[in-house]
């Protein structure tokens, strides 16, 4: 099974308006609700892609109540923890005439050191028979910084492969841990390495720690410095569309691709050809199955010059 951990869990509204106007009243035509947080998006993905999924984290309060009923009409199995504070809620406005999403995120409740540590010992169970981990999102109030960087220790102790998707000071704590493979967008890399040009800060943040380093482009595709070389990934034309749980969905390819132990080039296709589907989807955050067969064939990968 593949193993998701969100630590900062959210109960995701998607409010549909026609149009979105400062400082006026909206008449909303669609509300959407649905279990969120970033691994759990990606477990999502995952287990419509057909994989054995499992998700922990923290899950508390009537937000959480809501979550966890929602996450049991899915094929992904719940192990959450419980917390004393409710799981925050994030809103998202998508003003469906120009298909721009404003986003609104709650930051989460205070995790006490006794939560903390039962969540540490549930996380240790559960690596025995995991084929690969992801630590995604952010972190919530009452968790230190270096959070990540201890289960990225916990996980290579137990050899299961781990991978990172996080930004900011737990970014730079966890990929010093050496995870398998860390996966940050343009401007998380350049806060990061303090590069914004691609090959160098991604060759950067690979130097730092990680087995291989998978930089999001955005429209423009996938950067990845892995042990076999530097490689370039990108879709067949710019993509239009909500670009909302894009990311989370590229994760969900190159873990795929992790775990059937496909080539790197194959992980990428997955990757982006996934990613692209999420963009294409009428529900965000979610991916469209035909889109992405469609895709597929259809990425580009090319292995740029000099050495990872």
């Amino acid at each position: 099974m593949i193993l998701t951990v969100t630590l900062n869990t959210a109960l995701d509204l998607t409010y549909r308006v026609p149009a979105l106007t400062p400082h006026a009243t909206h008449r909303v035509t669609q509300v959407i609700e649905r279990p969120g947080g970033k691994g759990l998006n990606v477990a999502r993905v995952l287990a419509a892609l057909g994989h054995e999924t499992v998700v922990t984290g923290f899950a508390g309060g009537a937000t959480g109540a809501m979550l966890r009923d929602l996450l049991a009409a899915t094929p992904v199995r719940d192990e959450l923890v419980t917390t004393a504070g409710p799981t925050r809620r994030t809103v998202a406005v998508v003003d469906t005439a120009t298909g721009d999403t404003t986003q609104l995120n709650e930051p989460g409740p205070a995790i006490t050191p006794a939560e903390w540590a039962g969540f540490r010992t549930r996380f240790t169970e559960l690596l025995d028979g995991a084929r690969a981990v992801a630590l995604c999102g952010s972190l919530p109030p009452g968790i230190h910084v270096g959070a990540y960087a201890e289960l990225i220790r916990l996980a290579r102790a137990a050899a299961v492969p781990v991978l990172l998707d996080t930004s900011g000071e737990p970014l730079r704590r966890g990929i010093a841990a050496r995870p398998d493979l860390v996966k940050p967008n343009a401007d998380e890399l350049a806060q990061l390495t303090g590069s914004r040009e691609p090959h160098r800060a991604t060759r950067d943040a690979r130097r730092r720690g990680a087995h291989a380093v998978v930089s999001s482009l955005g429209p423009e595709g996938l950067l990845a410095a892995t042990p076999e070389g530097l490689w370039r990934a990108a879709p067949p034309a710019a993509v239009k569309g909500n670009p909302t749980g894009a990311g989370d969905s590229a994760v969900a390819g190159l873990l795929s691709g992790l775990v059937d132990e496909a080539p790197w080039p194959e992980r990428l296709t997955r990757a982006v050809a996934l990613s692209a589907a999420t963009v294409l989807s009428p529900v965000a955050g979610e991916y469209d199955p035909s889109a992405y067969e469609e895709l597929l064939p259809r990425v580009k990968v090319t292995e740029e010059p000099g050495s990872a």
